[in-house]
């Protein structure tokens, strides 16, 4: 999300709602100085205080992913849900460069039926091919200017310095987020991209969680006295891992090699996809902020309470009660990116965007290598972040742009120089 957007909607809902949930937190804070971090929870303790070893991280690793879901991303369902799919359209594209490939995946349970449409772009002349899948902010429609790509029908954002608005996309919005999304030179890397519009998964306002995946589990929506229970992040982490269901199946993909990819709020849900989903060999996450890779206790730019207040629908509301109490939380960002290992992941970050706190981006990269070390692998060796435009970091790998919060070809190429390091 764009620094200035998520301000505009979160003073706007601030505004325009009476409850004590949405009173203005206090000032957000840009002064390094002023942070104090304190000591974070460790990553390598068992319940009774001895270390853990490493035949016993995997077991470890789940209970952190509980601890991560109780308190902050909520527990997704566990009732079942059919899914099927079709492919709807195809063609080349970038001078026969690209494979387009359309599909609508549908999901059914006894409640309601889902319809997402998934876009995916294969090098034209090659197969078994990795790649990275993610979801994008405004249809599949909007990462390329190609006119056979789908036009979504769900939810819309029409313009997010408005606030949340019922919209349909339209041909206005064909090509706008190409920047975001250079599939051209992706797959001449010889690497597959896929995406799914993410309001088609869940849509992203604060709706009690009557629609999107939340419909198909209406027995499973949060509330009061269900405080553990998913948001949209953890729908939209879910929904990830539904598309993965689809990719596996395809001839063209490698399933050993499929990586998530997310920028800013949807850095947060790759993350989370990436903890609860093993599948995923390699996750990344770019400017993914508070909630996400940020850590919480250093209280630098966006904070818990700021979160919650202008987004209650992201997390679970047990999240709520660490409002300006981040240092009581059982877990932080480091604990995140820890439940990854020993699947490579990677962190960026730009240079501008302070509200997502690039220092505590880099750091949680830094704490979380301590697991990566245990099982054998180099993570990040300094305590100090890179010079920007320098990558650094072995199975845990990180870079700062020059520049805003966005995603930029710039990122994709040290992502492609990532996963080529690592699916080689």
């Amino acid at each position: 999300m764009k620094t200035k957007s998520s301000l505009a909607i979160f003073f706007g809902l601030a505004m325009s709602l009476n409850s004590p949930l949405f009173a203005q937190p206090k000032k957000a804070n840009h002064d390094e100085s002023l942070v104090k971090m304190g000591e974070l929870p460790p990553l390598l303790k068992n319940a009774d205080g001895s270390s853990v070893k490493p035949n016993e991280w995997a077991e470890h690793r789940e209970n952190l992913v509980k601890t991560l879901a109780e308190n902050q991303f909520g527990f997704s369902p566990q009732e079942s849900c059919a899914l099927s799919f079709e492919k709807v359209e195809s063609g080349l594209m970038n001078e026969g460069e690209t494979l387009r490939e359309q599909y609508v995946v549908t999901l059914r349970t006894d409640h309601a039926e889902l319809a997402i449409n998934l876009a995916v772009f294969l090098p034209a002349k090659k197969s078994k091919v990795g790649g990275f899948l993610g979801l994008n902010f405004q249809g599949n429609h909007a990462v390329d200017p190609d006119p056979a790509l789908r036009i979504p029908v769900s939810w819309m954002r029409e313009n997010p310095n408005a606030g949340v608005v019922d919209h349909k996309a339209t041909e206005k919005g064909r090509g706008v987020e190409r920047d975001r999304w250079p599939i051209r030179e992706i797959n001449q890397r010889g690497f597959f991209v896929a995406t799914v519009y993410y309001g088609d998964i869940d849509p992203d306002f604060d709706d009690g969680f009557q629609n999107g995946v939340h419909a198909l589990f209406p027995n499973h929506r949060s509330d009061d006295a269900h405080t553990n229970r998913w948001g949209s992040i953890g729908g939209w982490a879910w929904g990830l891992s539904r598309i993965m269901d689809v990719l596996i199946q395809n001839p063209a993909i490698d399933s050993e090699r499929v990586a998530v990819v997310g920028h800013s709020r949807l850095g947060k849900t790759a993350l989370w996809a990436g903890a609860t989903d093993p599948r995923f060999s390699l996750v990344i996450s770019n400017n993914s902020g508070c909630g996400g890779a940020a850590i919480e206790r250093r209280n630098f730019g966006e904070t818990v309470a700021i979160i919650n207040k202008a987004f209650p629908h992201w997390f679970c509301r047990n999240f709520r009660q660490f409002n300006e109490r981040e240092t009581e939380l059982p877990h932080d960002a480091h604990t995140l990116v820890a439940t990854i290992a020993p699947r490579p992941v990677y962190i960026s970050s730009a240079t501008k965007d302070e509200w997502a706190d690039p220092k505590g981006e880099y750091l949680s990269g830094y704490y979380a290598s301590e697991v990566y070390r245990l099982l054998g692998y180099k993570g990040l060796e300094s305590e100090t972040k890179p010079d920007p435009g320098k990558s650094v970091g072995d199975r845990v790998g990180y870079h700062i742009r020059e520049g805003a919060h966005d995603i930029l070809l710039e990122d994709w190429d040290h992502f492609m120089n990532f996963a080529s390091r690592h699916w080689q």
